[in-house]
């Protein structure tokens, strides 16, 4: 006893946390109770001084908290219980009595007489306006404790309890607080059965029974309404505006009693309101009618849909129309609840019938502006129960499809199909969005309506001005599930079909609905579409290809093949698409007539219009891969050879012409269609194709890999990569790497020693290449082929490319030209190691800087420093490509505090202006997070880079400078420092005296525009006159996107 003595004695003196910790620890340990701790603190707590009084009751709170519950026994929290009431009544003990009592309520042996004493007394003596925010929380915590273990004690309490709560709880404001009173409200409020008489309302339950006010519970919830809190900036505590509206609504809607209470007040707040208290209202009107029920809507129906009705006929905004329009199909639920099952529209009465009523007698002037929120009403309907959906469109469907055959209204056929448009909508999207269940013709709304809708949308195509609300309407029908049969939907199709072939249609606006009907009409029954509308698409291209002159042919076709690409994405359609336009390519390029024949043709046209059949080809295959068609991997065998067929032919047959088939432009575009089909294959069906494609390329066997309409003479050689091999053969390794980069990291090459294939591929680049397809095609091959295969090639990284380093790139007697191409297959090389984050990229970088002080090729290794880490659409996951995440960033981290300080050391000119020509390539390549953090150290750089002579820096820079305007980041604090030096560069960049690119010039004027935006007015206007005056110029510049970005500007 002495030692807790002694401890309670210390911690009076010095309050240390050590001392509780030590007293728990006995209790604990057994060595003393909690009550012989009273004793020892008998003096403290019933000193005559304030402060230590206070002091004793904190001791013993504080050790109670701490305190393991089994350590206190039944008369230990008796004791305590009267012990902390009785301090209730102290004033300067009450805080701490209160803490006590949190604790204590939530004991194991804390009894229902305990509850009602401790409750009693917080009734009696807690003044909660006394109380700060902090102390009224543990208040209501105290009670929220009761509630949940001990609701039989304050059952029996009765009125007395309730009442006394709403005491305690009348008048809170702070957020904290309050999330807790509306949990207890609801909880009180859900625990009773409301039966209402003329002036009290009776609470019979099983909970509590008792007899009081409604208005009273009503009050101290319903004056919180509406929330109009708004959180602190950096709240600590992360409390929302919508965590309160939501509590708040939770006790509205707690209690159907409250209904003729609240309906009156939500009216008024809905009249008198902002456009956000009436969302506000609108939202509780949606989750309190159901719970106040029919009997309370229907006695306040007239005027909340008169009120409601303002709201959507005469809207403040569009998100207020929309909430009323909600709780309108809220209301109309609630009050036909009863009649769920029903369909007879001839049980509608009430409300919604005289507002479906109201709104027709709108709807027969549909060109008035008012017939669109009438219609937005009656949509909204559709959605409400099935014996109001189906009056609805009993009673809205006859009088739009009279009114439209009526000859008085024929000027308004398109407005009245439009708001028929609507109502199909609104009809299809009543019904269950389930794909797994169709719905029984019965089950369909707008089946008993079904033919006359459908003749009156069928007439509307005829004409311009009604087609498109035609079309919306049509495809409303079509979505709705189990509404029209397989043979109207082919009715449709051919009626929609009339409408592309009309060559009265102006603009684009038709045609684009109309496409989107026939995919929506593909994707469930393409077999429509494929023996209708597919035939007069490809009747409409032409066999020949349209003179130079022809515009409007060209024209003609264009849009017939983006019809195709819209259309023929399904997989029956697609295998049609490949048959028909694989055919026409081959006539094109190989025409009947080619042999023969006097003088050059020009075959211009003809390979304008292969290279757009080939690239509607490229473009399905794209968005099927997209979208994850399986049926992609089969054209490996009905399109891929005849491709490989088609080019191989026109390159072995040309003889020195220029065929067709020969255009580098429909090389890459073929080669763009073997990636696309090549990636989709497994590893076992890349290998067997990937064997062919070797052998044709290698060995000039190529059976297995071309075959089509055109056959190959036995007696020409294929052999693209000999020396003496023709610039067209060479053009057709693009159609080589294009599988070669599309291959699975498990597929082997079919090649006796990788490490000399690639060597040789790479001696090829600088040596045999004769343009740029050529060069970029075996390029792209060896660096995916080193992505996915360097643990193999370790000779290839440490020898053969070091000795084409120095043979090729290192060496000053080498062309410039050849050694800038070199660089270039450097810098695939080691973007390939980079991706897959190989520790050899970094050293292969490392030789690149060594270049920067040479005079020929400095700029073009500093560039391709910076374009290492840049995407591109070779090395990508798609191509199954090794892709670590962030190598860029690492490589940006390792890289850009070299190049800052190569920039800014005191070397020559020279070196220094590689270094910003580095950076300004990085920049490019990188994301802008990756150098953010550096921007007030690059700024100066940066400027000093728009001085450069090469155009596209500049450009780049401006690129980069605009983009960090845009973000409105910290960044642009450093703008302003430069303000001056920035104005002075755009004006100088913007005027075609000084540049000839047009890129550069309209980036210098849109970062000239964005800068009042980013810097302050009192910064920048000191450059107002000089800039106007400058501008004036720029207004006179020859092209119209600079004049255009210069009125901006000013």
């Amino acid at each position: 006893m002495e030692g807790v003595e002694r401890l309670v004695r210390t911690w009076m003196a010095t309050e240390r946390d050590e001392e509780v910790e030590a007293i728990v620890s006995d209790i604990t340990n057994g060595n003393t109770t909690l009550l012989q701790i009273v004793k020892a603190l008998g003096e403290y707590l019933t000193a005559e001084e304030d402060n230590l009084r206070n002091k004793g009751v904190e001791c013993l709170t504080l050790v109670l908290g701490r305190c393991p519950p089994e350590k206190l026994n039944r008369q230990s929290v008796r004791v305590l219980v009267t012990f902390y009431c009785g301090k209730l009544e102290d004033t300067e003990t009450i805080i701490p009595a209160l803490r006590g009592l949190a604790s204590l309520v939530s004991q194991p042996l804390f009894t229902s007489s305990d509850a009602v004493e401790v409750m009693k007394a917080l009734i009696t003596h807690v003044k909660m306006k006394a109380l700060v925010q902090s102390q009224r929380l543990v208040v209501f915590t105290i009670v929220d404790t009761l509630i949940a273990r001990q609701r039989d004690a304050l059952k029996g309490m009765g009125n007395d309890f309730l009442s006394g709560y709403i005491s305690l709880a009348e008048g809170e404001k702070d957020p904290r607080n309050l999330l807790l009173a509306f949990a207890i409200a609801r909880v009180l409020l859900m625990s009773s059965r409301f039966q209402v008489t003329l002036k009290y309302v009776h609470l019979p339950c099983m909970q509590f029974s008792l007899l009081i006010a409604p208005q009273d519970l009503f009050n101290i919830t319903f004056c919180y309404f509406p929330i109009t809190f708004r959180p602190p900036p950096d709240d600590p505590y992360g409390i929302t505006t919508d965590d309160l509206k939501n509590g708040l609504l939770a006790c509205l809607n707690a209690t159907p009693a409250f209904g003729a209470l609240a309906i009156p007040l939500f009216m008024e707040k809905l009249t008198a309101g902002t456009p956000p208290t009436k969302r506000d209202t609108l939202r509780a009107l949606d989750v309190c009618l159901p719970v106040y029920g029919a009997a309370v809507a229907s006695e306040h129906a007239r005027k909340m849909w008169n009120t409601l009705k303002l709201e959507i006929f005469q809207p403040t905004d569009n998100a207020t129309e929309e909430a009323a329009l909600k709780t309108i199909q809220i209301l109309i639920q609630t009050l036909y609840s009863a009649d769920a099952g029903k369909t007879e529209k001839e049980d509608v009465e009430g409300l919604a019938k005289d507002a479906c009523e109201e709104c027709i007698r709108i709807l027969r002037e549909p060109e008035k502006s008012q017939a669109k929120p009438a219609i937005k009403v009656l949509c909204a309907f559709m959605s409400t129960t099935p014996s109001v959906a189906s009056f609805t469109l009993s009673r809205a469907v006859p009088h739009l499809v009279k009114l439209f055959l009526n000859p008085d209204e024929a000027s308004n056929r398109a407005p009245v199909l439009s708001l028929l448009s609507d109502l199909i909508a609104a009809a299809r999207d009543s019904t269950s969005r389930d794909p797994e269940v169709l719905p029984t013709e019965g089950d369909v709304p707008l089946s008993p309506f079904k033919d006359e809708v459908l003749g009156v949308l069928t007439v509307g195509l005829k004409t311009t001005p009604s087609a498109a609300s035609a079309l919306d309407g049509l495809k409303g029908m079509i979505t709705t599930a189990g509404l029209l049969t397989d043979e109207e939907l082919g009715f449709v199709v051919h009626n929609v079909n009339e409408l592309l072939q009309r060559e009265e249609v102006e603009g684009d606006n038709a045609s684009d609905l109309a496409l989107d009907l026939l995919t929506t009409v593909s994707a469930s029954a393409p077999r429509h579409i494929s023996q209708t509308t597919l035939p007069l698409l490809f009747s409409a291209l032409p066999d020949r290809p349209p003179p130079r002159e022809a515009d409007s042919e060209r024209l003609k076709y264009w849009r017939t093949l983006a019809s195709l690409k819209r259309l023929c994405k399904q997989p029956e359609l697609f295998e049609t698409l490949v048959v028909r336009l694989s055919t026409k390519v081959d006539l094109i390029c190989v025409p009947p007539s080619a042999e023969g024949g006097d003088g050059e043709p020009d075959i211009e046209p003809a390979a304008a219009y292969a290279h757009s059949v080939l690239h509607t080809i490229a473009d399905v295959l794209a968005a099927k891969v997209e979208l994850g068609h399986t049926d992609v991997a089969k054209y490996i065998d009905r399109l891929v050879p005849s491709v490989y067929n088609l080019f191989i032919y026109s390159a072995l047959s040309s003889d020195g012409k220029h065929m067709v088939a020969t255009d580098q432009r429909l090389v890459s575009v073929a080669a763009h269609i073997v990636t696309l089909i090549v990636q989709t294959l497994s590893p076992q069906r890349q290998e067997a194709f990937v064997a062919a494609l070797f052998s044709g390329y290698l060995h000039d066997d190529l059976k297995q890999l071309a075959d089509g309409q055109q056959r190959v003479s036995a007696d020409s050689k294929f052999d693209p990569l000999s020396p003496g091999a023709s610039t067209v053969q060479k053009n057709l390794l693009a159609l080589f790497s294009a599988a070669v980069v599309a291959l699975h990291k498990e597929v082997p090459l079919p090649v006796a020693d990788e490490v000399e294939f690639l060597d040789m591929l790479l001696k090829w680049t600088s040596t045999h290449a004769d343009n740029v397809l050529q060069r970029d095609a075996i390029t792209h091959a060896i660096s995916s082929i080193l992505n996915k295969r360097a643990e193999g090639l370790a000779l290839f990284l440490s020898e053969k490319l070091g000795a084409f380093w120095t043979l090729h790139i290192a060496d000053g007697a080498v062309p410039a030209a050849k050694r800038r191409q070199a660089i270039i297959s450097w810098t695939w090389i080691t973007r390939a190691l980079l991706v897959r984050n190989h520790p050899v990229a970094m050293s292969h970088t490392d030789r690149l800087f060594e270049l920067f002080l040479d005079a020929e090729v400095g700029w073009d290794a500093a560039k391709a420093v910076g374009s290492i880490p840049a995407t591109d659409k070779v090395l990508t996951k798609k191509n199954h490509a090794i892709v670590k995440i962030l190598h860029a960033q690492r490589f940006c981290s390792a890289i850009l505090p070299r190049i800052i300080a190569g920039a800014r050391s005191p070397a020559e000119q020279g070196q220094q202006n590689a270094y910003l020509v580095a950076l300004t390539s990085l920049i490019k390549s990188v994301p802008k997070s990756t150098y953010a953090h550096e921007m007030s150290t690059l700024m100066p750089l940066l400027l000093r880079g728009l001085d450069l002579p090469d155009t596209e820096i500049r450009a780049n820079v401006m690129d980069t400078l605009l983009a960090a305007a845009e973000s409105n980041s910290k960044e642009n604090t450093v703008v302003s420092e430069h303000s001056a030096s920035l104005v002075a560069t755009m004006l100088k960049n913007s005027k075609v005296q000084e540049t000839q690119s047009v890129r550069v010039r309209v980036a210098a004027l849109r970062y000239l525009a964005k800068l009042p935006s980013i810097v302050r007015y009192d910064v920048l206007h000191p450059q107002k006159a000089t800039v106007l005056r400058e501008l004036a110029q720029v207004l006179d510049d020859p092209k119209k996107a600079v004049r255009r970005e210069a009125v901006e500007a000013r």
